[in-house]
């Protein structure tokens, strides 16, 4: 397939189509890393045919998942990953919006009943779905396992903390306040920079418990040094990850003694919603960049099959990676393109 776009000398590519069928005609290998939020099952309908997402079962949205990913698999170099982030929905009551498998008149457009990322699709059509009312359809972990079923290897489910979630009127269970992010590999040996995205913890240490940070590797969680009472009689501890997680244990001493040390990028990760203009689903871009500079070494090439607003394109072109962007409808491919166009990138 033709690009829609493209800029080699910046290393951007754009393709305006279904994914599945623009996968199938990039070289194999081609691809280092892929970063991709797809249409969540039952929540929006973008008005565009063939679009993912508003399958009559969830069963049948996997099965589409898995047939897309066969494709990424074969594009993507032996030591590729994946970062996956999807939503949940939930069966509905069949009554009110999509109560008939429409979203009457508000395409694209968060339902009123589906704040939060739930939805209410799976109960238009009660023959193809079996979940009774009010359930959690469980969308993130079904595709997950159905992947790892595919032969792709689940390494990590990420928690995506929004500390800004969108209010739900319901009284009968808490507010969703979380999504999922998926690591998966083609190969049991990947590329994965792990001190790029190290993250700082603050430490309490003096020199001799300072040194003590160089212990073997592989060793467990656990606390090093004592409890120190300060004026005011409040207790600090002095915490450390011995192994991986403190590799690198040199940090900035602040004026009260505090020390700042390096540790692994944990698997809950606190990143408020960033909304767009134009688009109603995209991810942030502090939710990208992890992934993007954990999974991809600079000069290599990100994919995004479900571009959308191009949010995975912008973040890889500004952290020196080339991009191959995807996505079904033309308006958000002239989005993607206005805005990789005219950037400006320092490398």
């Amino acid at each position: 397939m033709k690009p829609y776009y493209e800029d080699r000398e910046a290393g951007t590519t754009i393709y305006c189509g279904d994914a599945l069928c623009v996968l199938r005609g990039i070289s194999a290998q081609s691809v280092q890393c892929v970063v991709t939020s797809p249409p969540y099952w039952g929540l929006r309908d973008y008005n565009v045919a063939g679009q993912l997402g508003i399958e009559e079962s969830p069963d049948e949205y996997v099965r589409k998942i898995v047939e897309i990913f066969r494709e990424v698999k074969r594009v993507l170099k032996n030591d590729g990953t994946i970062w996956l982030n999807l939503g949940d929905s939930y069966s509905g009551s069949g009554k009110g919006l999509y109560g008939n498998g429409k979203s009457h008149g508000t395409e694209g457009k968060k339902q009123k009943s589906n704040i939060g990322s739930v939805g209410v699709l799976c109960s238009a059509r009660p023959r193809h779905c079996q979940l009774k009312s009010k359930n959690l359809v469980g969308i993130p972990w079904r595709v997950a396992f159905a992947l790892q079923a595919d032969g792709w290897y689940l390494r990590s489910d990420i928690i995506w903390s929004k500390p800004n979630p969108m209010p739900e009127s319901i009284t009968d269970r808490p507010t969703r306040a979380h999504e999922y992010l998926f690591l998966l590999a083609k190969s049991k040996r990947y590329f994965y920079d792990v001190d790029a995205i190290k993250e700082k913890a603050i430490t309490e240490v003096d020199n001799k418990s300072h040194q003590s940070f160089g212990v073997p590797n592989g060793k467990v969680d656990r606390i090093l040094g004592k409890r120190r009472k300060e004026s005011g009689k409040r207790w600090k501890r002095t915490m450390g990850r011995c192994g991986t997680g403190f590799k690198g244990h040199s940090g900035d001493r602040l004026a009260d003694g505090t020390t700042y040390v390096l540790r692994n990028k944990r698997s809950v990760w606190e990143i408020a919603t960033q909304p767009h203009p134009a688009h109603v689903a995209t991810f942030p871009e502090k939710l990208v960049e992890p992934c993007v500079l954990a999974g991809c070494p600079e000069g290599e090439v990100v994919c995004d099959p479900f571009a959308g607003s191009g949010v995975t394109g912008f973040v890889a072109r500004r952290l020196g990676r080339k991009v191959v962007l995807i996505d079904l409808k033309e308006e958000y491919c002239m989005m993607m393109v206005k805005r990789l166009g005219q950037a400006v990138f320092a490398f």
